[in-house]
């Protein structure tokens, strides 16, 4: 079957109890057994809830997975993604990484003896086996990177990862499974959070890894029950409905972000456009290979971070807010916001970087009101007149 076509139905069976069409939310913590370990399948809801089923089952099916896990937010995808790593062992992560990872990797697991490198998206396409030894258990990369929209070409990066003896972890959460299926392009795991595209409506936070290793896979299952990182019952229904409509999001995503990309390469406020569909940047070639479509997820540089914190203010359409990937269009201000955590330390987000989520509304009035914004926003302290 068809992407489109497992987004509805895999998984999802109609219920046999009612008929009813959409999986229930079975909203309890515990299921009631026949005789001592004679139960249905399920016995106890951190350990498995069949709601939580048909989404695992659902976005394995999309990501092209044989297994499927899902969590409780991204974070907590990522914290049981990183027990597969032990103290004195490394993890090579690429350099454009999200905040909340970097914080996560430099400030909890680093003080325990874990160690990290951290490798441009270009080292990592090209010249990744020089940043591996023996101690390296995983490499970290995200394609497009967020902030910057860099692209990693995944399919090199898993064959060095692999004769070194690594696991490559990818971040597919800009992507979505619809645009890029890292594990056909050799990963071993892809992570994701659900919070953002695929629930697609900013009203859930979850995670999830998919793997085709079964030892893999195991050893998530045992560490996703004995952590307890998962989602409730209301949270796996939700992004099960939000993925029934991904393809035909992520089409109208990307086909706003071009108009909008279009626009801001013509603004004169505008200094650099940061965007895989781009035939100028750098990671162009392999996007066009490794991706569907380029998403919807756009950065661009202005002046100044006075300019740039000026700008995200005025937007009326665009709401600021951090997060990304619903059909509502967020605009933000990464060093400040959701990338405050790196602004320290030596992978800062650029002060004057702006970063869109582009959502599904008309174009005409997403342009309209990054026009208005960007005519209105102040230069070096003075409002235009």
């Amino acid at each position: 079957m068809e992407f489109e076509t497992r987004a509805i139905h895999a998984g999802q069976e109609p219920d046999p109890a009612t008929g009813a069409v959409t999986t229930p939310i079975y909203q309890t913590s515990t299921f009631a057994q026949e005789a001592v370990g004679v139960h249905k399948g399920y016995d106890y809801a951190r350990v498995a809830n069949p709601t939580r089923t048909a989404l695992e089952e659902c976005l394995a099916s999309l990501e092209g997975a044989a297994f499927g896990h899902a969590f409780g937010s991204g974070l907590g995808a990522t914290t049981t993604v990183m027990h597969l790593v032990d103290p004195g062992e490394r993890v090579v992560c690429v350099n454009d990484v999200y905040g909340g990872v970097y914080r996560m990797f430099s400030q909890v697991y680093e003080p325990k003896g874990y160690a990290f490198d951290y490798v441009t998206p270009h080292e990592l396409s090209t010249n990744l086996a020089a940043h591996l030894d023996e101690r390296t258990r995983l490499v970290w990369v995200e394609s497009p990177t967020n902030p910057l929209l860099n692209v990693v070409d995944i399919r090199a990066a898993a064959d060095a990862a692999h004769a070194a003896g690594a696991l490559l972890v990818v971040d597919n959460t800009f992507a979505t499974p619809y645009l890029q299926q890292p594990l056909e392009l050799g990963a071993d795991v892809v992570i994701h959070s659900t919070t953002k595209y695929l629930g697609g409506h900013s009203d859930v936070v979850g995670g999830f890894t998919g793997t085709n290793d079964p030892t893999i896979s195991e050893r998530l299952r045992f560490l996703q029950k004995s952590l307890g990182a998962v989602p409730g019952p209301f949270d796996a229904w939700l992004v099960l409905r939000g993925l029934k409509t991904l393809a035909v999001r992520m089409r109208q995503h990307c086909e706003n972000a071009r108009a909008v990309v279009a626009f801001l390469q013509e603004h004169p406020r505008v200094v650099d456009v940061l965007y895989p569909g781009l035939p100028t940047h750098p990671g162009h070639e392999i996007a066009a290979r490794q991706m569907r479509d380029f998403g919807g997820m756009v950065s661009f540089l202005v002046e100044s971070e006075e300019e740039a914190v000026d700008l995200v203010a005025r937007t009326k359409v665009w709401t600021l807010a951090e997060s990304l990937g619903g059909v509502e269009s967020l605009i933000e201000h990464p060093f400040r916001m959701t990338h405050a955590a790196t602004a320290s330390g030596p992978f800062a987000a650029p002060r004057n970087l702006v970063r869109l989520s582009v959502g599904i509304e008309s174009a005409g009035d997403l342009v309209s009101d990054l026009e208005q914004a960007l005519s209105s926003a102040r230069v070096g302290g003075i409002a235009p007149s």
